[in-house]
């Protein structure tokens, strides 16, 4: 402080302050004889399963995105044993600097070699990473056929886990993407209450906006399913919002919404069912599955929320069931 101001110091104008407080040969002589804390014992010797960093923005240069960044949130967590004492977050925070001006193909080609740097500075068994953000998503209204310059959100998750200094990786992709609903409950009750069944025209029903994910997950190293073939999915069983929507347009939504009412059941069985038809013959049946749907309800004060949990081999003998009925 100068005299007490509260001002903070600044070189003269004109000049460049770059030296540091103590001299550069003196932190280097004390890194060679300091305590490496994080590597002492614990006063109480129990091992963790995860601890790491979280809320990280971390920006990836994708080429997609003409080779521009796009941030994205990361969960960065990996295991500690017993006989130490804390982990190296500065080694974790290197990494991530370390990639910060590399190109890739995709997020999880990034997320994979963060994982493999990290794994490679942290004395660790295992390690769990976790990357979430927005990628751009283009729709053109079915009317005034305007292009909506949307978003979904884009996932990726990578477990490595030492095995005889050999890293048994799994991975798994995920998409997700906001909707319509129509409640089909109270639009087959105002069909029998009106007796309108031939009707052309659906009857009043409460509608919800809604978000669904599918995650596609990988027990291997191998390839996973693109971001494309995630949304073409979502997008051939939802009624998918736009932000760009003009009165025509909008009437054709709502419309194709109440003709093909959804619970948040019916929505993640369908994604499901989508994703075997997708998949058959592509992925192997132990390919792992989920879904999730979170209704915003419109006239609860609840919301409806819905798990899938299954692998590909369990849709497609549903599939086949079907086709055999």
């Amino acid at each position: 402080m100068v005299d007490g101001a509260g001002l903070v110091p600044f070189a003269p104008e004109g000049e460049t302050d770059l030296t540091t407080t103590i001299p550069e040969n003196k932190h280097r002589q004390i890194l060679q004889t300091c305590i490496d804390v994080p590597e002492t014992s614990p006063s109480f010797p129990l091992p963790i399963k995860k601890v790491g960093i979280s809320g990280k923005t971390v920006w990836v240069r994708l080429a997609a995105n003409n080779s521009g960044h796009i941030p994205f949130r990361a969960r960065i967590l990996i295991s500690l044993a017993a006989d130490r004492r804390g982990i190296h977050m500065s080694r974790m925070e290197q990494a991530i600097s370390s990639l910060h001006d590399k190109e890739f193909a995709d997020l999880t080609e990034y997320g994979k070699m963060l994982g493999h740097h990290i794994m490679k500075t942290q004395n660790a068994q295992h390690l769990s990473l976790e990357l979430t953000g927005h990628l751009p998503y283009l729709q053109e209204a079915p009317v005034s056929k305007l292009r909506s310059v949307d978003a979904f959100e884009a996932s990726f998750n990578v477990i490595f886990k030492k095995n005889k200094d050999v890293d048994a990786v799994k991975t798994q992709v995920g998409a997700g993407i906001y909707h319509l609903t129509a409640c089909p409950c109270t639009l087959a009750y105002n069909e029998t209450l009106f007796d309108r069944f031939n009707d052309p025209w659906p009857q009043a029903t409460h509608s919800q906006r809604s978000k669904t994910r599918l995650l596609i997950g990988s027990t291997d190293d191998g390839n996973l399913p693109s971001y494309h073939d995630l949304t073409e999915i979502l997008d051939s069983v939802l009624h998918i919002s736009h932000d760009l929507l003009k009165r025509p347009d909008e009437t054709e939504l709502v419309l194709k919404a109440h003709r093909n009412p959804q619970f948040a059941e019916d929505t993640v069985r369908e994604v499901a069912r989508a994703t075997g038809e997708k998949f058959k013959g592509i992925l192997p049946p132990e390919t792992q599955v989920q879904v999730h749907s979170l209704s915003l309800e419109s006239i609860h004060i609840h919301d409806v929320e819905c798990f899938l949990d299954t692998s590909l081999g369990e849709i497609l003998v549903t599939l086949q069931s079907i086709k055999q009925e």
